[in-house]
């Protein structure tokens, strides 16, 4: 007869470690999770490879912060407006769209001359506003997307966004630093990335649900006509649907899309979004104009000695602490099975501290080393990504289930509007502290 573990060893921590796991992905479907994660992932990725080039787009004497505004300002006006109307648009349209409008966006950053005058840094800027307006409309689509197929599509999509954060500022760390190759075949290889979401979405998710989800609140974008040979196709699963399911969709479709109906579809979703600004839409604001402050208007001034560091280059802190931010946000984000926070103030409030801990070493220069603030930027991710996946888990937790799809979609606009507006304190916040430093001998910040 096997011996059991002793309490308190390894072999049985790794036990109660290895049951928990089990019981948390009991019953997920391994094609779903893995379709959001690349969801995640490909949505993401572009825009963190943006704001990981910051410094090589623009040069060191201009704000990343106008950086930061491009890639988030039409992410934000897209996830203020579209969830408004975007049901009228079928997924399936949506992903192709995604997918020309990202691809496209990094491919005129990457073909652009690297010069850091007006006129290239304004061609940049415009690739970067389309890379973004698929951003926007791609995390407010794939979070309505999850209400069909529930929690570990969340954590799914939570943990891919994680994974863009930490392939796309590590593999652009690793290959402009480490293997020295150029920032812009770099940008041209992160520009095929996208069309593998059309895989993700064609090939890989499971579209039984959505194809026998009803229209809920006129707020759900099947075209009826692709629905019907979709469930004809699919009647190992689904037999049975087709006729009722047609008839309340076509019913419903009818309302939406007369003026009455829309109207009406419109002012009941602004009553929604109302009641989703308190518990939810304020502490995702506030955890994300602290970060990106910090990311953006902070970061770039948190520099050593290059003989106190491990570094060649004062362009390399950047780019570090981008990748070990991203690190922590992974982590957390792909915690959702394991540990939630269900009061989203409190890791908000200590976010705002990270904050004004590392503007004051910014300007006192306190911290002694640059590993310290590779811990607190670590933190800082943490932090980040647990609030995001939080979030969105209270929303489908705690929200109706008619008002759940429009609801985790409108949610949305908090992170990027947090991110706007970091963007414009950071512009000023990284001129003021730069100049501090340099008044007062320390130039680092001049030096790329």
């Amino acid at each position: 007869m096997p011996s059991l573990p002793l309490p308190g060893s390894p072999a049985a921590t790794w036990a109660v470690y290895r049951s928990r796991l089990k019981a948390a992905f009991a019953g997920a479907d391994g094609r779903v999770y893995a379709a959001f994660w690349l969801f995640g992932l490909l949505n993401n990725l572009l825009y963190v490879v943006v704001l990981s080039a910051a410094l090589d787009l623009v040069g060191p004497a201009i704000p990343k912060g106008v950086v930061l505004l491009a890639d988030v300002v039409p992410s934000f006006l897209t996830k203020l407006c579209a969830p408004y109307f975007i049901h009228l648009i079928p997924y399936r349209v949506r992903v192709f769209v995604f997918v020309a409008l990202s691809s496209s966006g990094m491919l005129i950053i990457a073909l652009t001359p690297p010069l850091h005058d007006s006129r290239t840094i304004a061609v940049k800027m415009f690739g970067v506003i389309l890379a973004s307006l698929s951003s926007g409309a791609g995390e407010l689509s794939f979070l309505g997307l999850t209400h069909y197929y529930g929690h570990f599509a969340l954590a799914a999509w939570g943990s891919g966004t994680g994974g863009a954060g930490l392939i796309g500022a590590g593999a652009y760390a690793i290959a402009t630093t480490t293997l020295h190759i150029s920032v812009r075949s770099s940008l041209l290889f992160f520009a095929v990335l996208p069309v593998i979401m059309l895989v993700s979405f064609f090939a890989i998710l499971p579209l039984g649900p959505l194809r026998a989800a009803p229209r809920q609140s006129g707020y759900e974008a099947i075209d009826p006509h692709d629905q019907e040979e979709e469930l004809a196709s699919d009647n190992a699963e689904h037999h049975g649907l087709l006729s009722s399911i047609h008839s309340s969709r076509s019913f419903e479709s009818v309302g939406s899309t007369s003026p009455k109906g829309a109207w009406a579809s419109f002012t009941a979703n602004l009553r929604r979004s109302r009641g989703l600004f308190l518990p939810f839409m304020l502490p995702l604001l506030l955890v994300y104009i602290a970060e990106y402050t910090i990311n953006q208007g902070v970061a770039p001034t948190l520099l050593f000695p290059l003989s106190s560091s491990p570094f060649d280059e004062y362009r390399s802190f950047y780019s570090t602490y981008s990748a070990v931010y991203q690190v922590g946000v992974f982590i957390s984000r792909s915690s959702t099975p394991f540990f939630r926070v269900h009061h989203l103030y409190l890791p908000s409030f200590l976010q705002v501290a990270n904050l004004i801990l590392l503007t004051l070493h910014a300007m006192f220069d306190f911290i002694p080393h640059f590993y310290v603030v590779c811990i607190v930027i670590f933190w800082e991710g943490l932090l980040g990504g647990l609030v995001y996946v939080s979030t969105f888990a209270e929303i489908q937790d705690t929200v109706r289930e008619e008002d759940r799809e429009f609801s985790l979609s409108a949610t949305s606009v908090s992170d990027s509007g947090g991110i706007m507006l970091a963007g414009f304190i950071s512009m000023g916040l990284e001129t003021f502290l730069c100049s501090w430093q340099v008044d007062r001998g320390r130039t680092y910040c001049k030096m790329q």
